[in-house]
């Protein structure tokens, strides 16, 4: 609002000075009539000898001015001023024709002069807001959006926040902002930030608060180090040492969530008992020497002290008198030399007896060691995941379960391959198959739909497996060989390839790939951060892979280096999630690489385990692709008729969990899904519904739009947003529906769908909806490759020395346009084994044989015959 501008307007008289036209010194100024109180507008003008108001085009009566004048000292010039009031029943005389303004005009004796509109309006602030603030609970450091929509009002209400009845500042707090919709934005949720927030609109007339709303900052509970390991609980034999944690790191507060697993770890010890030493029997009595004595000895060996043991007690040597021939007194000479003699057999004695103890403690100390080594049978229900040959003629059978528990970023034991030898580590029983022999090879494998009974069963049995996620329906499994093979989740666009010569000749493993809930696998985001793909588990982790295993999956990134950047997540044995790629940067390690497509990426890995691709955009341009799809009921017995509009993250995944949740709610498809790109500009998106024939159709939406709040979209955590509109015909035998429903960001894209359809009978949009998937969801061996093995060989062994006119690997990855990886290739033992798996991944099973088999040919080694569409 504000007073219309326009230049003052002067109508001369014939000949007249421009000097001697009335020139005004104060103008009316636009005014709004508070309740019923009048209003007054006044005008000044010099010099002037008349001065009256036009309202709407009407001159106000003359005995409705209030007139005063003056004279300019310094001009001598005339001056007048005059005043009218504006009441609230002239002013609702028109309302709704047109706005209510009046207008001063001046006469001189040169001329007439006008001045500019003020406009009067009544003021008034509605009672109800549009849109309040809704309590919530959200994690730390998350951001939080608080919607306002104020009441409607004239003039247009101001909107301020008050924090538990204390104003909210932006200037004095960096952490908040308020967009222009009014809405107030915690960047980054602290716990300081719990309170209650209220929305205050005021205006000239009236001040109005929202509902308050509670918000909770809470935080997750973690677990602290583990204590040092306590003392054995016995002091002799085979016991139990045990270690602590404790949940406060952080504490959990505000009812956020408590640490999973266990707070206490016992292990089974051994003491070694201590040993008391016993004296042996006593020796022989010596012959009786020449000083009229012999003795006899013992040693305290029977048994040696040991593990702390408390020695013999009493004499080693026990001498008496004793009378024979030889007892006589012998010269000097003769004692010295009986002296030295007896110190020399004393020393030999003690020597000998130095001997035997050593002797007997290593003979002890190895009977010990292999009572220690047999206790590991104890700890090893303590060790869940871990190795042993099922059978003594089955050495390289290897079995381990997949990890498909559904708690948060918390493992049931280590998912770490452990160190200790392969005779100390234990396994439950899994499914077998026989080694292969050095034969022809064949695999014999079942159905998924027959075993998947049978591996649910095994795995339920296991007591650190809680559920499937999700089901066996995004789940997929296999026993595998060297021979390679594929795992895919239907109609979500996730698979594992598992290349020829990966897995390590002489080894089986049973490989596994689950689709897990977003909602149930918690990834932490900070800042600007969004999931941009599904979170996918392949494994077993720890296992030994000898070439990488590509993982496909879909993303919804529109990916630009200048407005994003993208990382690959894994999450660890500890169960936190850590950064082990980022796009476009040089790789820290060799184990992983990713070729990122419009709508897929390839992430190549030598560990199996939990992957997702997060992104933190880096400007406002940076834009995520959503799937904007239209539901509603197949039948509609009543009056009213629910149309859903979905708004998901642009993988195929999300599309069919939402598919698969309608068909059981019974809805149809009422259009063919759009795709829009929902920009980091911190603005919500609307959706609205126009056009529909008033005399058939009635919306129930009280406001004009509605909104989903930009976090929710942003963060990717929560995938099936939708809003419901819920429209109401007149009568049951209307049947067709005509309308527009609009969906846009604020500032950013939209799309628009024509709704136009039978309700009882129309399913011409049946044909988008994803069918169901009647293909294998594990291939194994040759069946799982476009390309026949022993092309394959052929391939690579051709093209992997580099070629003489530059005719090899390098050329292939060119012609394949994958000559932005060539560093990564290069890094291989086989360069050209990598390009021909990437190959599998991306084209298997629709791919052109035949355009790779020309490729290959134009290269023109060997006679430019390698590899043909005949030998497909």
């Amino acid at each position: 609002t504000g007073a219309q501008q326009s230049a003052t307007v002067a109508n001369p008289a014939s000949g007249a000075s421009p000097d001697l036209l009335p020139h005004f010194q104060l103008e009316p100024e636009d005014v709004y009539i508070v309740k019923n109180k009048a209003v007054s507008l006044a005008c000044r003008a010099t010099p002037a000898t008349q001065i009256y108001f036009k309202c709407n085009g009407e001159w106000v009566h003359q005995g409705d001015h209030v007139t005063q004048h003056s004279t300019n000292r310094s001009t001598g010039l005339p001056v007048m001023e005059v005043r009218i009031e504006v009441t609230r029943q002239q002013v609702e005389k028109i309302f709704g024709l047109e706005e209510y303004w009046c207008q001063c005009v001046a006469w001189s004796s040169s001329g007439t002069t006008k001045s500019q509109k003020a406009f009067v309006r009544i003021a008034y602030l509605r009672k109800n807001f549009e849109q309040e603030p809704t309590a919530r609970e959200v994690s730390i450091e998350q951001g939080i959006v608080l919607p306002c929509r104020p009441p409607e009002g004239i003039p247009p209400a101001e909107v301020e926040w008050l924090r538990n009845e204390e104003l909210v500042d932006p200037a004095l707090d960096a952490n908040v902002y308020v967009t222009p919709e009014h809405s107030l934005v915690l960047r980054q949720a602290r716990l300081a930030d719990t309170a209650n927030y209220t929305c205050v609109a005021k205006n000239i007339v009236a001040r109005r608060r929202s509902a308050s709303a509670a918000i909770t900052v809470y935080v997750n509970g973690g677990w602290s180090t583990w204590t040092q390991w306590s003392g054995c609980s016995t002091s002799c034999g085979r016991g139990w040492q045990k270690r602590s944690r404790t949940c406060t790191n952080p504490t959990p507060l505000n009812g956020g969530a408590f640490c999973e697993g266990q707070n206490v770890q016992k292990t089974a010890c051994t003491t070694l008992c201590p040993v008391d030493g016993a004296w042996s029997e006593w020796s022989k009595w010596s012959e009786c020497g020449a000083e009229c004595t012999h003795w006899r000895s013992r040693e305290c060996s029977e048994p040696a002290p040991r593990n702390g043991g408390r020695d013999c007690h009493g004499p080693e040597l026990d001498t008496r008198n004793c009378t024979s021939e030889l007892c006589t007194h012998a010269a000097p000479g003769a004692e010295d030399v009986a002296l030295y003699v007896g110190l020399v057999a004393v020393a030999v004695c003690l020597v000998l007896l130095l001997l035997v103890g050593v002797l007997v403690y290593c003979r002890k100390k190895g009977g010990l060691d292999a009572d220690v080594a047999d206790s590991s049978i104890l700890t090893a229900g303590f060790q869940p995941v871990s190795i042993k040959p099922s059978k003594a003629d089955n050495p390289g059978l290897l079995t381990i379960q997949p990890d498909l528990s559904t708690t948060t970023m918390t493992y049931q034991g280590s998912l770490c391959p452990r160190q200790d030898g392969p005779a100390k580590l234990q396994l439950p029983n899994g499914h077998l198959l026989s080694p292969l022999g050095a034969g022809r090879h064949t695999l014999h494998h079942s159905s998924p739909a027959a075993e998947g009974a049978d591996f649910v069963a095994r795995l339920s049995t296991q007591s650190y497996f809680r559920s499937l996620p999700r089901g066996t329906n995004n789940m997929a499994y296999g026993t595998f060989n060297f021979l390679g093979g594929r795992l895919m989740i239907p109609n979500t666009g996730i698979s594992l390839l598992i290349p020829p010569d990966a897995i390590p000749r002489g080894k089986i493993y049973e490989v596994y790939l689950t689709l897990h809930k977003q909602e149930e696998v918690r990834l932490p985001l900070a800042g600007c951060q969004t999931l941009l793909s599904p979170i996918v588990s392949c494994g077993p982790p720890g296992v030994l892979l000898t070439r990488p295993a590509i993982l496909a999956m879909g993303h919804c990134v529109e990916a630009s280096a200048e407005n994003w950047s993208i990382r690959l997540k894994k999450q660890s044995c500890e169960g936190t999630w850590e950064d082990v790629l980022q796009l476009g940067a040089e790789p820290c390690t060799e184990l992983y690489y990713c070729q990122l497509e419009a709508q897929a990426c390839y992430v190549f890995t030598e560990q199996l385990g939990r992957f997702a691709l997060v992104g933190e955009s880096l400007s406002m341009a940076a834009s995520k692709r959503l799937k904007l799809v239209l539901f509603a009921p197949a039948a509609c017995p009543s009056l009213e008729y629910n149309i859903r509009v979905y708004c998901l993250s642009d993988t195929q995944d999300v599309l069919k969990e939402v598919i698969q949740l309608e068909k059981q709610l019974g809805g149809q498809l009422i259009g063919a899904p759009r795709v829009l790109h929902f920009k980091d500009s911190y603005h919500n998106l609307r959706l609205s519904i126009h056009d529909m024939p008033s005399s058939l159709w009635k919306s129930k939406l009280l406001a004009s739009y509605q909104e989903i709040p930009f976090y929710h979209i942003w963060s990717g955590l929560q995938p099936f947003l939708h809003c419901t509109f819920t429209l109401e015909r007149l009568s049951t035998s209307t049947c067709e529906l005509a309308c527009k429903i609009w969906v846009w960001q604020v500032e950013g894209d939209g799309q628009s769908f024509t709704v136009n359809f039978n309700i009882a009978k129309d399913t011409r949009f049946s044909d988008w909806l994803v069918p169901d998937e009647v293909g294998t969801p594990a291939l194994v061996g040759p069946s799982a490759f476009k390309i026949p093995f022993l092309i394959r060989q052929k391939i690579i062994s051709s093209l992997d020395p580099p070629g003489t006119r530059g005719a090899d690997w390098r050329t292939l990855a060119q012609k394949l346009n994958l000559d932005s990886h060539l560093s990564f290739f290069a890094s291989k033992a086989s360069p050209t084994a990598m390009i021909l798996n990437l190959w599998e991944a991306r084209h298997f099973p629709n791919g052109n044989l035949s355009q790779l088999a020309a490729a290959v040919a134009e290269i023109g080694k060997q006679d430019g015959a390698l590899f043909s569409e005949a030998e497909c």
